[in-house]
């Protein structure tokens, strides 16, 4: 799978549950996708992935896992910044940053860090900037 048309209902599937917090479910659509696609975006798929899961497991109380991929999501969706496929990476990083942000700066054995529902990311898709990744238009890369 290479073509961009073939990847967007699953990519909006994806961005739909993470938005509704289904972090689980919204892994799982971009796991299909990503398993597979084969082209140049294949890691950003493979951030928001993570990012997803990182979410599921600080939702869930596993606070080492949370940490382990927040690091790793940004890591992958990094070089994609800071918009690809319509997706503001920018945006997403400085709330992932919000949402993350005291259970990063907790020391190890430190007091469980909840998440505080008022600061859990969503993925804001540009339209605009969509349609012209998918047209080869604005310096994005086009699957």
């Amino acid at each position: 799978m290479t073509d961009s048309t073939d990847i967007l209902p699953q990519y909006r599937a994806g961005i739909e549950l993470f938005n509704n917090c289904e972090f689980f479910e919204a892994h799982d659509v971009w796991e299909e996708l990503w398993a597979e696609y084969r082209g140049p975006s294949r890691t950003f798929y493979q951030g928001l992935i993570q990012v997803a899961v990182a979410l599921h497991h600080f939702c869930n109380g596993n606070v080492r896992g949370a940490k382990k991929l927040y690091h790793s999501s940004r890591a992958y969706l990094d070089p994609y910044r800071s918009v690809h496929l319509g997706c503001d990476l920018d945006h997403l990083f400085l709330e992932m940053e919000e949402c993350f942000g005291e259970m990063l700066a907790a020391e190890e054995g430190a007091p469980v860090v909840e998440i505080n529902p008022e600061l859990i990311p969503e993925i804001h898709l540009n339209e605009e900037a969509l349609a012209k990744a998918i047209n080869g238009q604005a310096g994005e890369v086009v699957e």
